[in-house]
């Protein structure tokens, strides 16, 4: 699926005519050659990462013939709601956008979420262009074609599947993500080396210290092989019809957290490593996941800097009601991606009341610490 040598790679996302590359490489260049030529595009951005990239990104465009205007928006979870998608959606046919135009999302999860929501929507559907700037967009939220906002009631509950034209990956871009964001984002890829690829988890495991050091060679190799395993899902299960839910492994919890918490109290990747430990919990207790194996996890999540307890003043109710509108959830009743062991996982799960809570308390517990 991935070809490509040195610090180059490309992985095909296999979708037939709606098919596409991620490109990961070490600039704005030939990361960018999947654009096209000659129209109309907006660059969308947030006050973080707007400043960093973007006369980089409208000068690479411009060498290929397109007519660049630029929307900047608060950096932030927050952002990505339903007023700042009418800010996008009127910047657009103020700057003459048509239905061969294109929209540039340039930053990270909150950035390409909103972008490309708002390029799914606005003419019935224009085309956009992905350009993650952060580890966890990079390999996770950049790919598959998933869109959408938040609500007050929960995250991700209006959106809309619609495919980039292409994911342009530059890895230069991780030198000025912050410290805490770059941590957050590698909470997704231990996701995929629970639910895909054992050998992949044992690798985070080697290559820990040079993770942490932001070392190029590993973290190509991280974020390609994150992108071939997601690839692979997806062009199986493009809509989240089965397979496809492997994905939200650590995920119900995780989106629980960020909503009563507020968004932004946690980072996503935050959120998700607490979510994952919670469901190994459940796994544990319902699907044979080992306690060495769980312990595995925890360790390593620890080792990245990641929260793996919640604190024991939290109140389960406020989240298991949330957990009721989760978008797996039916009729309130919140569907599980459990771990048999690391790298095979099964969905579709329904868990006791009492076995849901009995897994957040271990979670608060000193004993999980």
């Amino acid at each position: 699926m991935g070809k490509g040598d040195g610090m180059e790679k490309v992985v095909h996302v296999d979708l037939a005519d709606r098919g596409y590359d991620i490109r990961i490489g070490p600039d704005f260049g030939s990361t960018l050659e999947a654009a096209g030529e000659g129209r109309a595009a907006l660059i969308l951005a947030d006050s973080h990462t707007g400043p960093l990239y973007r006369d980089a990104v409208c000068h690479m465009l411009e060498n290929n013939g397109f007519i660049c205007s630029y929307l900047e928006i608060p950096a932030g979870e927050s952002s990505k709601c339903l007023s700042q998608l009418g800010a996008i959606l009127e910047h657009a046919v103020e700057a003459g956008l048509d239905r061969k135009s294109l929209l540039v999302a340039l930053g990270g999860g909150v950035i390409g979420d909103l972008g490309g929501f708002a390029a799914s929507v606005y003419l019935r559907g224009i085309s956009f262009l992905q350009i993650p700037t952060s580890l966890l967009a990079m390999v996770d939220s950049a790919v598959g074609g998933k869109t959408g906002i938040n609500l007050p009631q929960g995250k991700n509950l209006v959106g809309a599947f619609h495919q980039p034209v292409s994911v342009a990956v530059n890895l230069a871009t991780l030198e000025t993500l912050p410290e805490r964001e770059y941590r957050s984002g590698l909470a997704e890829v231990v996701k995929y080396g629970i639910i895909y690829d054992e050998d992949f988890f044992g690798y985070l495991e080697k290559e820990q210290d040079a993770l942490l050091r932001r070392d190029a060679a590993v973290l190509a190799h991280v974020i390609g092989r994150s992108c071939e395993i997601k690839a692979a899902v997806v062009a199986q299960d493009e809509r989240e019809g089965g397979l496809r839910a492997i994905l939200n492994y650590g995920h119900t919890l995780a989106h629980a957290i960020e909503a009563v918490f507020g968004y932004g109290v946690y980072l996503h990747g935050e959120a998700v490593s607490l979510g994952i430990v919670y469901a190994n919990c459940v796994s544990e207790a319902r699907c044979g996941l080992s306690s060495d194996a769980s312990r595995r996890v925890q360790d390593l999540l620890e080792g990245f800097g990641l929260p793996v307890h919640i604190p024991r003043d939290v109140e389960w109710n406020p989240l298991r009601a949330v957990m009721s509108t989760d978008k797996k959830a039916q009729r309130g009743v919140p569907k599980f991606v459990l771990a048999e062991r690391i790298g095979a996982v099964q969905f579709g799960f329904e868990v006791s009341e009492e076995a849901l809570e009995a897994a957040y308390r271990s979670l608060a517990s000193p004993d999980r610490q």
